[in-house]
């Protein structure tokens, strides 16, 4: 399988955490948490119920685009989460690295909403949904990636975005 960096995006709540660990499962590559690069005012800001703004996200967008960088140079593929709501974020993580494909995570809002609603210990509420939901901009044609329903299980929904991505999982790492 190619080195990859595979940024599994989506809404919050659409299961980016739990796919992307079963793709770290299948091809062995090193994982980050976006949420985890946040600077602490964006997860206090959010916890308030506030929206984050694109003033907020660009710091946030460009450590992950700096962890992305790291992983290019060490000829290691990649697993990342990030939102990635809007089509000018995406550039950005791209912008230089051409291993990026993104896997766009689709469900249905009252299915979002419900594992959003079910999960503990998360700064993310349920009433930022909407907002999140009004600033995605699905992948364009000339985007590399793929749109991957989220019916099913995490492990399901990670061999489905790896077969539309091309890979096997024939011998990938378990």
């Amino acid at each position: 399988m190619d080195r990859q960096t595979l940024v599994v995006m989506g809404v919050s709540g659409v299961g980016k955490t739990s796919v992307a660990q079963e793709l770290v499962a299948r091809t062995g590559w090193a994982f980050a948490e976006g949420d985890d690069l946040h600077p602490e005012a964006n997860r206090r800001k959010m916890a308030a119920g506030h929206p984050l703004d694109d003033d907020d996200r660009w710091p946030w967008l460009h450590r992950i685009a700096d962890r992305i960088g790291a992983q290019e140079e060490a000829g290691l593929g990649a697993v990342i989460t990030c939102s990635a709501l809007k089509r000018r974020y995406r550039d950005l993580l791209r912008d230089g690295h051409p291993s990026v494909r993104f896997v766009h995570l689709l469900a249905p809002p009252e299915l979002v909403e419900q594992r959003i609603t079910a999960r503990k210990g998360h700064y993310m509420p349920p009433s930022l949904l909407a907002s999140q939901l009004a600033a995605l901009e699905p992948l364009e044609d000339d985007e590399p990636g793929v749109e991957v329903d989220t019916t099913g299980d995490p492990g399901t929904v990670a061999d489905r975005a790896l077969a539309l991505l091309g890979h096997s999982t024939e011998g990938a790492a378990s």
